[in-house]
């Protein structure tokens, strides 16, 4: 019964734990020492042996206690223990004799079989103070004397032992006891965290893409071979100087063609085209040819095809193409970018009839902010019966939905025929889905999204405000790559060479003089980060002389754009320093070099201005000239990108050493340049 009263006693109330170890600290020296007079009295023979070994016992139940007591302040902060201790209490109260009876039992074989509290974390943070409860106890009843002396020695030894084996041994990660602070709801068991790589789980179309040969040389198809290209465009093709298409065109303008102008095959809502393909592998002609044809049978002038493009010059591009194609068809195209008034553009689109507004447009090619304004203020702009949605460089006009336009042309494409207004509907819009009977009652004209870009994203969160059906992707693949490699990556120019210029910020406007003097390099595209930069190294470049320089940026009107661009296509510019206004799209033939001016920030900024070399399967270089404190991100960009090792490219000083004089006269033109300029803006 006294130790069931210890139990209760140490258990109920809060004590000075520390005042307790002391006691206990002190009767076991007193153990020891009498039992150390006794081994005197017994080895008189071996007097070494009481010397500092014998001394050993002190210090180790010492540092023993300290460490007891250092523990058992941290578990009696631990919600858990107390916890524990609630729940030994309740049992010890309500129990009764069975509690007590189990508690007597102080020998370490009872401990080990006495329950199976001992193979759980609450047994092994437990056990140090209970055999410490059970060894006061007995100190106790017993007193300093008798036969009894041996046997608590005995298991004081013992528990010792167990207690040194429990602290060395190293604990289980499934039995550590929680943090202090750490509130534990229920049964606490810790596993193992084990870190795995989680793999995106992709939709299938964009795990499994359609594969297109990336060499284009060695891969090239004859127009022959595609036999479901119209002979008017085929004509069209062969007087251009074309009789032979490239894999990406010839996979993906059958694709286009299979779908049909009602319905896809089978009836069915026609799938959605996605295509991503290197620079300068033909991707403009691959949706020019299949919409075209599609719409060569078209009897009533109706806006059919929309092809949405994020600059003005892009825009004109693509428009050349389609005229070129469209002529002596009978199909119109119009281009909205702003270049001409807004009232100019709405007399484009449509003319006004007795009977209502008459379509002149088949083709529409716009940028997304002039098509918005035209969806809002123009009423004669109507979308109802539009069959292809192009979105070149669909990547960044992803990233940028200018006024949300791609929301507003499927509103206005789905629009129903406002009542009253005497337009008879032939073929209405209907919901994605199979030909039932119901809506073969009546045609319909499905919406088709075309998507093209060189560096499509894979991200289906961004893909989905697009809102694809039952989408193919078209991407390329080199014959020695496997499949499940090259889909992650991005495709480049097959011949690019690529070099990287390490240079310090002074010195970098010597090193692009170097390569147009030195190297006599011609027609080279230069790009900047900023319009700033742009002007600054243009105006550099134009005081020290001997380089034809023209800057291309945002500075310039759209006539002044277009009529450098001819210029520099011609072959009167040699150097064209530009933003990255150029870097999307542009075709400019003959452009033998590309110099990155200023490190791109981003992958795809990199990749789409070395793409404006090397195009249509010829030879290009792409320079990019990288500070001391970028090399490290640049060349660990590529990397992550998939993309192959970049060439450094040195550069001695001694070949920069006959250029510096004039470029000091250089600099000091600039500066009065500049202040000349600011002095006219705050005028």
């Amino acid at each position: 019964m006294a130790l069931f009263v210890v139990h209760r006693y140490c258990g109920d109330e809060d004590n000075d734990l520390e005042d307790h170890s002391q006691v206990l600290l002190r009767q076991l020296k007193e153990r020891v020492r009498a039992r150390q007079q006794q081994k005197q009295q017994q080895d008189d023979h071996m007097p070494a042996e009481s010397g500092p070994d014998n001394e050993m016992p002190d210090l180790d139940l010492e540092k023993e206690a300290k460490q007891k007591s250092k523990k058992r302040k941290q578990t009696e902060e631990s919600p858990f223990i107390e916890g524990q201790k609630k729940r030994k209490k309740k049992l010890s109260t309500e129990g009764g004799e069975g509690v007590e009876e189990k508690d007597n039992d102080l020998s370490p074989r009872g401990s080990k079989t006495s329950g199976k509290e001992s193979k759980t974390p609450q047994g092994r943070t437990d056990g140090g103070e209970g055999s410490e409860i059970k060894l006061a106890s007995q100190l106790e009843h017993d007193g300093s004397a008798g036969e009894k002396e041996d046997g608590v020695e005995a298991r004081a030894n013992e528990s010792h032992g167990e207690k040194e084996e429990m602290l060395k041994s190293p604990p289980d990660p499934k039995e550590t006891p929680p943090a202090p602070n750490t509130i534990v709801l229920g049964d606490w068991v810790l596993k193992a965290a084990q870190k795995k790589k989680v793999e995106p789980l992709l939709p299938r179309w964009l795990a499994e893409p359609k594969l297109v040969q990336r060499r284009i040389k060695e891969n090239v198809v004859p127009l022959q071979d595609v036999p479901v290209i119209h002979p008017k465009l085929r004509k069209k093709l062969q007087a251009n100087g074309i009789e032979s298409l490239f894999p990406v065109q010839a996979e993906v303008i059958p694709a286009i063609l299979e779908s049909g102008f009602l319905a896809g095959r089978g009836g069915y809502q026609p799938s959605d085209i996605c295509v991503s393909a290197p620079t300068g592998s033909g991707k403009t002609l691959a949706f020019v040819i299949p919409v075209v044809q599609a719409l060569l049978d078209r009897v009533v002038c109706r806006v059919r095809a929309l092809a949405v493009l994020p600059t003005k010059e892009l825009a004109q591009q693509v428009t050349k193409v389609f005229n070129i194609y469209t002529d002596g068809t009978g199909l119109k195209v119009v281009q909205l970018t702003g270049q001409k008034s807004f009232a100019k553009e709405q007399e484009s689109l449509a003319e006004e009839t007795l009977m209502g507004f008459r379509s002149l447009a088949d083709i529409v090619v716009a940028t997304p902010g002039r098509l918005v304004d035209h969806l809002q203020q123009s009423p004669q702009f109507s979308l109802k019966e539009l069959r292809f949605l192009i979105i070149d460089e669909a990547d960044r006009m992803i990233d940028n939905m200018h006024q949300d336009w791609l929301r507003q042309v499927v509103a206005a494409a789905h629009s129903a025929v406002e009542e009253g207004s005497g337009t008879p509907q032939l073929f209405r819009r209907a919901e994605q889905g199979p030909l039932t009977a119901a809506r073969a009652g009546c045609p319909h004209v499905p919406l088709q999204k075309l998507l093209f870009s060189a560096t499509l994203t894979r991200n289906p969160e961004k893909l989905q405000p697009l809102g694809l059906y039952r989408p193919r992707l078209f991407t390329p693949i080199s014959s020695e790559e496997k499949a499940t490699e090259t889909t992650k990556k991005y495709a480049l120019p097959e011949g690019l060479s690529q070099y990287y210029v390490p240079c310090n910020l002074r010195w970098k406007p010597l090193f692009l003089l170097h390569f147009l003097l030195r190297l006599k390099f011609s027609r080279v595209l230069c790009f900047t980060n900023s319009r700033d930069t742009s002007h600054r190294l243009f105006l550099l470049l134009r005081a020290f002389g001997g380089v034809n320089v023209a800057e291309f940026s945002s500075r310039l009107n759209p006539r002044q754009r277009k009529l450098t661009l001819k210029e520099f296509e011609q072959g009167k510019i040699q150097l064209l320093i530009s933003t990255d206004a150029t870097a999307r799209g542009i075709d400019i033939g003959g452009v033998k070099c590309v110099i990155s001016y200023d490190a791109p920030q981003f992958i795809r900024t990199y990749i789409h201005r070395v793409g404006r070399t090397a195009r249509a399967g010829k030879a290009g270089l792409a320079f990019t000239m990288v500070l001391k404190q970028q090399e490290r991100k640049f060349l660990k960009m590529l990397r992550e990108a998939g993309l192959p090792e970049l060439e450094q490219q040195l550069v001695k000083n001694t070949s920069l050493q006959p250029l510096l004089p004039q470029y000091e006269e250089a600099l000091a033109d600039l500066q009065k340049i500049m202040k000349e300029e600011r002095a006219e803006k705050r005028s």
